[in-house]
């Protein structure tokens, strides 16, 4: 097995919805107009309700209504609007995984978690075009959900090691394996023709010092999703940022450049958004928040 033959055995089974690849094309194509993207949004009224719905979201505070789908694509950019396209197609091309291997309701809960992290920790660092780490949270994980899919039963031998610790975890995944679910991730991003400034930080999450790894967004994506995890979706207590203990490599928070007392409000942030995202895209796990 390696990630690259799974991917492409598999690109036809998981692959996004028609509408998604279309505005991927279009928005790679340096000579489409607004009002092409707006009339193929159109086509699809349920992903047009979904893209209102978060342009007025607390993800990206504007401070006054956006009442019309032109004026969301010219104020959010395409980038962004690509992202959220994303958001709302990615999560119905995995249905149906066995509960016994995935709680789905807590893996969205996480990703749109990380995938919040990662932007707000873009913002912080000044990083170019921002806005691509959320969709880089967001998908971070959807390797596993491939695995756990087509190879339950190894899938389950690796879980066996989950309360180990995640480089426990890790190491089960390469020795069953002979791979990671992040190099799946990104071998399965490819497929879906994203760029490689949203797969490659993925690819190397898990090694975000690595010589090959484009370093700086790697080790923040690798920071975010460490930080993310260890948010627990339960409306019934308050979360205790001072109990969130991460397990990032200390050198990847030192290539940031960032102040460590930046943990809390940034996890108070995150949370805040998290629940605008998921009533929008994934009200089920919105439920358990």
């Amino acid at each position: 097995m390696n990630p690259k033959t799974i991917a492409e055995n598999v690109k036809d089974i998981y692959s996004l919805p028609e509408v998604a690849l279309e505005i991927n094309q279009l928005i790679n194509s340096e000579s489409t107009s607004n009002s092409e993207l707006e009339t193929l949004i159109f086509c699809d009224p349920a992903l047009t309700a979904q893209i209102m719905r978060l342009a007025n979201s607390a993800y990206f505070g504007f401070s006054k209504e956006i009442d019309t789908l032109s004026q969301a694509i010219s104020i959010i950019g395409r980038l962004e609007l690509r992202n959220l396209v994303l958001a709302t197609s990615v999560i119905s091309t995995f249905p149906g995984i066995s509960p016994k291997l995935v709680n789905m309701e807590t893996f969205w809960f996480h990703s749109v978690a990380c995938g919040v992290m990662a932007r707000l920790f873009a913002v912080k660092t000044n990083s170019t075009q921002k806005e691509r780490f959320f969709i880089a949270g967001l998908l971070q994980a959807i390797g596993k959900l491939v695995l756990f899919m087509q190879y339950p039963n190894e899938s389950t031998e690796v879980l066996c090691f989950t309360d180990m610790g995640e480089d426990a975890e890790i190491a089960a995944e390469r020795r069953i394996f002979g791979f990671t679910h992040a190099e799946l991730s990104a071998e399965l991003l490819k497929q879906w023709q994203l760029p490689a400034s949203i797969w490659q930080p993925i690819e190397f999450k898990l090694d975000p010092l690595n010589v090959n790894a484009p370093r700086k967004d790697a080790c923040l994506l690798h920071v975010a999703v460490n930080i993310a995890s260890k948010m627990e979706p339960c409306s019934c207590q308050p979360m205790d940022v001072h109990e969130i203990k991460p397990t990032y490599h200390t050198e990847a928070w030192n290539q940031l450049g960032l102040n460590p007392e930046m943990i809390r409000p940034a996890v108070a942030e995150t949370s805040l958004q998290i629940l605008d995202i998921l009533s929008i895209i994934k009200p089920e796990a919105a439920a358990i928040y």
